[in-house]
C-alpha cells in the first residue's frame, strides 16, 4: 500500500434548495448547491501508534488517540461512553475505508488526521452540512494517503455507507453535493439496503453494485438570480427533525402520499426551470416548495417553520424574491432567490434580515465538489 505524507483533502458545505423531507425516501428528487465555506481533513505518518485524531467541530473540539480493535477504532485509556462524540462521522468515514483496505488484504491503516471546519463559527453550526461535509473529506484524504485511486461516485458511495452505520435515515444529499459540487440534481438509494448489502458482500462489492433509486445529476446555475443565504442564529438538529417525522403516524397516510408526490412534482418542475435557464418558472417553484413545507409543519407540528424562518421568507416576498428553509428547518439558514441586477433589492432583503434578527451570511455556491 503507497502511503503519502501530508496528503489534504477539502469537501464543501450545502444547502437544500428543495425537496427536503420528500428525499429520504428512496428514489424521491432534491435540488441541492454547494457553497464556498469547506471542511479541510489532512493525513499524515502517525506520531504514535493508532490512528489520532484532532477536530475544532464541536464546541469544545476533540483530539484523542484510538487503536485498531476488530476493525473498529477505540480510545486509548479510559472507555468512556461519550468517546466517539464530536468524532463519530470522522470514524465511521476512516473504519469504511479500513474495510475496503482489509477485503483488498491491506493491514488497517496508521496516521494522524486534523479536521478545520469553515462551516462553524466558535463551534455554532450555520446548518451549511458540516457531518456529510467532513465524512467525504475524511474519505477522500484517508483513501488517497492509502494509494486508493476512487472515482467521485466512489466516494461518494464510501461516504453514504460511512454515514448509513450512524443513521439510515440521512438522504445523502449533503454528500452528494460535497462530492460533486456546484448545482446538483439528487436521488437517494435505499440506504439501510446498501448499508445490509456491504454487511453481506462486502464494501468492494457495494461500490460496483447497482443502487436501485440512486441518481445525480449536475445542473446549471440559475440564470440571472442571486442566491442569497440567512441565518437564524439558532442552530437546528437535522436528523432529531427527520426522526422525529419517521416516528409520526403521518409517515404512509394520504397526506403524508400527497406531500411527496407534490413535492417531487415541484422539483422536477425546478429542475426544468433551471435547465431552460427560466428564472421566473423556478421562483414559482421555490414559493411552492416553502407552501408544501408550511403544509407538512400545519399537518405534522414538526416545527419546521420557526419566527425567523418565517420573516426571511417574508421579506425576500417583500421584494419580489423567492425563499423558504433550507434543510430540515427548525433554525439554521434559509434561502432566497432574486433578481441578480437588482442591488437595491438585495440590500433591502439584508436590511429587513437584520431587523428580524436574520444574518445575512456572505456565501456563494461553490462549482467544485471534494478537492486536494
Amino acid at each position: 500500500m503507497t502511503r503519502q505524507r501530508d496528503v489534504v483533502r477539502r469537501a464543501p458545505g450545502k444547502l437544500f434548495v428543495a425537496g427536503e423531507y420528500a428525499v429520504v425516501e428512496p428514489g424521491n428528487p432534491a435540488i441541492l448547491v454547494a457553497v464556498d465555506r469547506h471542511v479541510t481533513v489532512t493525513v499524515t505518518g502517525p506520531a504514535e501508534a493508532g490512528v489520532g485524531i484532532s477536530s475544532d467541530l464541536g464546541p469544545r473540539g476533540a483530539r484523542r488517540r484510538w487503536r485498531w480493535r476488530d476493525g473498529r477504532l477505540d480510545p486509548y485509556g479510559a472507555d468512556r461512553p461519550d468517546a466517539r462524540a464530536g468524532l463519530v462521522h470522522v470514524l465511521s468515514a476512516i473504519e469504511t475505508v479500513a474495510r475496503l483496505l482489509a477485503e483488498r488484504g491491506m493491514p488497517a491503516p496508521e496516521f494522524d488526521v486534523s479536521v478545520e471546519s469553515g462551516l462553524h463559527d466558535n463551534g455554532t453550526k450555520y446548518g451549511l452540512g458540516s457531518s456529510g461535509a467532513v465524512t467525504v473529506a475524511t474519505v477522500a484524504a484517508v483513501a488517497a494517503y492509502c494509494g486508493l485511486a476512487l472515482s467521485d461516485e466512489e466516494r461518494f458511495r464510501l461516504a453514504l455507507l460511512a454515514t448509513a452505520e450512524i443513521d439510515p435515515k440521512g438522504s445523502g444529499g449533503d454528500l452528494a453535493a460535497s462530492t460533486w459540487g456546484g448545482w446538483i440534481a439528487y436521488r437517494a438509494p435505499d440506504r439501510s439496503a446498501v448499508r445490509a448489502l456491504a454487511r453481506a458482500r462486502g464494501v468492494g462489492e457495494a461500490l460496483r453494485a447497482p443502487w436501485p433509486g440512486f441518481g445525480v445529476r449536475r445542473l446549471p446555475a440559475p440564470d440571472g438570480l442571486a442566491l442569497e443565504v440567512g441565518w437564524t442564529g439558532n442552530p437546528a438538529s437535522t436528523a432529531a427533525l427527520v426522526s422525529d417525522l419517521h416516528r409520526r403516524p403521518w409517515r404512509g397516510t394520504p397526506a403524508h402520499r400527497r406531500f411527496v408526490r407534490t413535492t417531487t412534482d415541484c422539483v422536477r418542475a425546478a429542475v426544468a426551470a433551471l435547465e431552460r435557464g427560466d428564472g421566473r418558472r423556478l421562483l414559482d417553484q421555490i414559493r411552492r416548495a416553502r407552501q408544501e413545507l408550511a403544509r407538512l409543519d400545519d399537518e405534522v407540528a414538526l416545527g419546521v417553520f420557526t419566527p425567523r424562518l418565517t420573516a426571511l421568507c417574508e421579506a425576500a416576498e417583500a421584494v419580489g424574491g423567492a425563499a423558504k428553509p433550507s434543510g430540515a428547518g427548525g433554525g439554521d439558514c434559509g434561502i432566497a432567490l432574486l433578481d441578480a441586477t437588482a442591488p437595491r433589492d438585495i440590500a433591502r432583503l439584508h436590511e429587513r434580515w437584520e431587523a428580524a434578527g436574520v444574518v445575512p451570511l456572505p456565501i456563494r455556491p461553490a462549482s467544485e465538489g471534494n478537492e486536494g
